[in-house]
């Protein structure tokens, strides 16, 4: 389990962490989302120990974190790191040495991620010769080769094809399927929605919401999606006392309920109105969520990803 708490970062006047807590169970799949400069990535670097919190503590299965945890652990930045004039296979053997791999090891476990990813061809390439995409590639494999327990991933998911993607997110959900706990950051809230079962949304380096994605779906008010036969005015619809129509496609509305109505007597006037073709409770996006939170909305915290506050 990876458990920060309680930490402040400044860089002069600005507040990046602002008393941030939360916590990753082990062998999860977790989403860390928020806008531009929300913290992100200066609580990613202190995981790593990169850079030090001016308050607070990071552990990791209820220890502080050093040098030894560290060793286990799998990073990609950001800013990516790699050797531009470097052969791919030669860096990524080097890499895993310094993990403390035998050289057998880290080429066995270099040919792996390659392949897995999708680039096992380029061993003999310098990495400068591959498309961004492909170097994006080899940069995930550096930071999976040495078996890690925790893998700490910043923006991922950027500059990779569709193809990328999903063979990355079938390989970080291997991972997590033995027992590896996976921290990510991602502005693609669509993917992070289909893969993660918990996340927490961050802004002006506090955590803004936080919860299982299911969880986090279903607060607020509750939504119905209704299409009555041959009606496309909608026109049963209006003036049902704590309804709210936010949407008319043809006959098929969206109503936003206040929490006193019951569902039941929606359909029940639906049905007076025609044939009921459609009915059924319609769950918010993980986007829908992102933009509520970010804006100050309140949305309620789920369960699951604990709270707190976070800072990029």
């Amino acid at each position: 389990m990876l458990e920060l708490k309680g930490l402040v970062r400044r860089f002069g006047e600005t507040v990046a962490l602002d008393g941030l807590t939360f916590t990753v169970p082990r062998g999860t799949l977790f989403g860390f989302l928020g806008p531009n400069g929300a913290g992100k990535t200066t609580a990613m670097r202190a995981i790593l120990g990169i850079t030090a919190p001016e308050a607070g503590t990071v552990s990791w299965n209820g220890n502080e974190i050093g040098r030894e945890e560290r060793r286990r652990f799998g990073y990609m930045p950001e800013e990516r790191g790699l050797y531009p004039g470097m052969l791919v296979g030669d860096q990524l053997v080097y890499l895993g040495r310094l993990h403390g791999m035998t050289k057998a090891a880290a080429k066995a476990a270099t040919e792996h991620w390659l392949e897995r990813l999708g680039v096992v061809g380029r061993m003999g390439d310098k990495l400068e010769s591959l498309s961004l995409g492909n170097q994006q590639r080899v940069q995930l494999a550096s930071a999976l080769l040495h078996s890690p327990e925790l893998l700490v991933l910043d923006e991922p998911f950027s500059g990779l094809d569709p193809v990328g993607v999903d063979a990355l997110a079938s390989a970080l959900s291997a991972e997590v399927g033995r027992g590896v706990t996976v921290l990510f950051s991602s502005h693609q809230l669509d993917l992070v929605e289909d893969i993660c079962e918990s996340v927490a949304i961050v802004n002006r380096g506090k955590v803004v919401a936080s919860g299982t994605v299911t969880s986090l779906a279903s607060a607020g008010r509750p939504r119905l999606v209704v299409e009555v036969a041959g009606d496309r005015s909608g026109a049963w619809a209006q003036g049902l006392d704590g309804v709210e129509v936010t949407e008319n496609d043809g006959g098929t509305l969206r109503l936003l309920l206040d929490d006193a109505v019951d569902p039941q007597s929606v359909l029940a006037a639906a049905q007076r109105a025609g044939a009921v073709q459609r009915f059924s409770v319609e769950r918010r996006r993980l986007s829908e969520v992102f933009r509520e939170a970010v804006t100050g909305s309140a949305v309620g915290a789920g369960d699951g990803a604990g709270d707190g506050a976070v800072g990029r």
